[in-house]
C-alpha cells in the first residue's frame, strides 16, 4: 500500500509555481493576481479562504481578500462580480461556497466571466472540459487528477467508481476519468444515493474516488485487493479528546480499507491540500491567458 501524499505533492506544486513567479519578476512581467469573495461568517469557509492568501503569499502571488456580511443582497454581490470582471489588474477570483439563502448560487457563478473562472464552475468552462477542450479544471478533481498522475497511477482500461454525483467533485470526476489522455481512458460508473446494491459496484471496481461527506462509509469488504482508492470527504467529527472538541475524517474507513488497497490517500492531507495548490496552477493559467490575449 502506497500513499498518495496530497500534503506533500501540493508543497512540490507551490514550489514549481514559485519559481515561475520568480521568473516573471525577473522579465518585469506582472505577477498573478487572485481575489477571494467571501460572504457571511462561517468558519470553515473562513479557514479555507485565509489558507489560500497565505498560499499566494508563498508562492509570490498578489491576492485580495474581500469579505462581505451575511446580509449581502444577491445585487450587491453581483455588482461586486461585475467590478473584479472588468478589473484588469485581477487575473482569476472565486466566489467562497456555501452563499447565504437570500443569494441564488447558479447566478452568481454564471455572472463571473470564464477566463477569470479559476474555480472552474461556469458552464462554459465545465462544457469545454466535457468536450476535451483546454480549460480551467475544477480544483479538487483537477488535484486527483495530478496524485494519479504523478504516482503514476494506472487508469487506462480501469474501471473506476465514482461515488457522489455533485457539480464540484463527482460529477466532473466521472467525465475526467473517461477522457482521452492520461490519468483518464477507464470505464466510468458514476453511484449516488439511488444507487442500488453499491457493494456490489464498488468491489468490480479498480478505482474508488468517493466524495459523500459521510464518515468511515467505504468499508474493507466494499474493495478488492489492490484498489486504488481516493477519499474526498471531510467530515468534522465530534472528538472530546482532541484540543478542538472535533477531528476530520473522511469517506474511508482508513484503518482497514489501507491493508487491501494499493494506493490510498489520507484524510487530511490527501486530496484537500491538492485543491488550493491546483487554484494557483489555474491563477497562473489565467495570467498567462490573458497575457496571451493583451
Amino acid at each position: 500500500m502506497q500513499i498518495l501524499d496530497g500534503k506533500k505533492t501540493s508543497s512540490d506544486i507551490k514550489n514549481e509555481i514559485r519559481q515561475e513567479v520568480e521568473l516573471m519578476k525577473a522579465n518585469g512581467e506582472k505577477v498573478p493576481h487572485l481575489a477571494a469573495i467571501i460572504v457571511g461568517n462561517d468558519g470553515a469557509s473562513l479557514t479555507y479562504v485565509n489558507s489560500k492568501v497565505k498560499a499566494c503569499e508563498r508562492v509570490g502571488f498578489e491576492s485580495t481578500l474581500i469579505r462581505m456580511p451575511s446580509t449581502t443582497s444577491e445585487v450587491e454581490l453581483l455588482r461586486k462580480i461585475h467590478k473584479l470582471n472588468q478589473d484588469d489588474s485581477i487575473d482569476g477570483f472565486i466566489v467562497q461556497l456555501p452563499l447565504p439563502e437570500q443569494i441564488n448560487t447558479q447566478k452568481v457563478l454564471m455572472a463571473i466571466d470564464p477566463s477569470k473562472d479559476v474555480d472552474g464552475f461556469h458552464p462554459e468552462n465545465f462544457g469545454k472540459m466535457a468536450l476535451d477542450m483546454s480549460t480551467f479544471i475544477p480544483a479538487t478533481p483537477f488535484g486527483i487528477l495530478e496524485l494519479l498522475e504523478r504516482y503514476g497511477v494506472e487508469t487506462k482500461g480501469k474501471h473506476t467508481v465514482v461515488i457522489g454525483r455533485s457539480h464540484i467533485v463527482g460529477r466532473p470526476m466521472s467525465i475526467l476519468m473517461g477522457r482521452k489522455g492520461f490519468p483518464g481512458n477507464s470505464t466510468v460508473t458514476l453511484t449516488h444515493s439511488y444507487t442500488k446494491n453499491i457493494s456490489q459496484i464498488t468491489t468490480q471496481a479498480d478505482i474508488i474516488i468517493t466524495a459523500l461527506g459521510v464518515p468511515n462509509y467505504l468499508k474493507a469488504e466494499m474493495i478488492k485487493d489492490d484498489a486504488v482508492v481516493i477519499d474526498v470527504g471531510i467530515t468534522r467529527v465530534e472528538d472530546k479528546d482532541s484540543e478542538k472538541g472535533y477531528r476530520i475524517t473522511g469517506d474511508v474507513d482508513f484503518e482497514n480499507v489501507s491493508k487491501k488497497a494499493s494506493f490510498i490517500t489520507p484524510v487530511p492531507g490527501g486530496v484537500g491540500p491538492m485543491t488550493i495548490a491546483m487554484l494557483l496552477k489555474n491563477t497562473l493559467l489565467a495570467r498567462t491567458q490573458r497575457r496571451q490575449r493583451a
